[in-house]
């Protein structure tokens, strides 16, 4: 089975200014009137999956977190460490066979829905049946391959693209790209993360 194509990257016009040092933390620029963009370089699995972590003390009740980026990426390493940040039962897999799974929080925290929309060709109305819908208010909903396919739930979201080199390759060297859209992020401090 083939891939989807890799979404463009506007940094490839200018990767000098838009990729950070492979070891270094991300250039943070909070949008005006915009959406707010934080970039940074990850360079182990290990390193992602502590993203996830650190993200998942930004999230709450209702935030839909989008993943994007190539097979391998590490859409589900990151996903596993938002698991393991919102302290939730079950180990994070992909879910690309059951295509969702909810996770239960095991405190205070909301449940973790955990989407793989690979398989999924329509949008939103294909993904009905899910109720994403009806567990948002009360979840965090991360959709892996969610572009085109889940925008319609909430104009508030967190877009992660996760760029990394392509082929055969064991370059464990992560470009990632972490947008956020709508007034819920307009406040939210996407800075922090690169600490």
């Amino acid at each position: 089975m083939e891939a989807p194509a890799a979404p463009h990257d506007p940094a490839e016009n200018h990767p000098a200014e838009n990729h950070p040092a492979e070891n270094g933390p991300a250039e943070n620029a909070p949008a005006v009137n915009g959406p707010a963009v934080t970039e940074l370089t990850v360079t182990s699995p290990d390193q992602m999956r502590e993203l996830g972590r650190r993200l998942a003390k930004l999230l709450r009740a209702g935030d839909l977190v989008m993943l994007t980026g190539e097979l391998g990426a590490g859409k589900t390493t990151l996903t596993r460490g938002l698991g393991e940040g919102l302290d939730v039962r079950g180990a994070v897999t992909s879910p690309t066979f059951v295509i969702a799974r909810v996770h239960p929080a095991l405190g205070d925290g909301p449940p973790l829905v955990h989407v793989d929309a690979y398989r999924l060709s329509g949008g939103l109305d294909e993904m009905e049946d899910l109720d994403l819908d009806v567990s948002l208010p009360d979840s965090v909903i991360v959709v892996e391959w969610g572009e085109g396919k889940v925008e319609e739930l909430t104009d508030d979201r967190l877009h992660v693209v996760i760029h990394r080199a392509v082929g055969d390759t064991t370059d464990e060297v992560r470009h990632v790209t972490l947008t956020g859209i709508g007034a819920r992020w307009s406040t939210a401090d996407l800075s922090a993360l690169t600490a």
